[in-house]
């Protein structure tokens, strides 16, 4: 006898704790721009390093919840730390 169950899918909340590798740049005429290269697409700027990283954090919270929510594509993992 074969059953057919289907995976659940982890939480939102689980996405949301993982902690994704940062890249921080500095910008050619002010201010810092950050990416998180596992998530594509997720970029932001900001006038100093405190702002760039609040803003990056509130990016990488937005575009788990729209792919979550939204596109119910597969969000990837955090890459391993080297």
């Amino acid at each position: 006898m074969t059953v057919n169950k289907k995976l659940e899918r982890p939480s939102l909340e689980y996405f949301l704790s993982l902690k994704y590798p940062i890249s921080i740049f500095p910008e050619d005429e002010e201010g810092y721009a950050a990416l998180i290269t596992d998530l594509p697409g997720c970029m932001t700027q900001g006038e100093t390093l405190e702002e760039v990283v609040i803003n990056i954090e509130e990016a990488r919270e937005l575009w788990i919840e729209t792919v979550y929510y939204s596109e119910k594509k597969e969000i990837p993992l955090p890459s391993p730390k080297s």
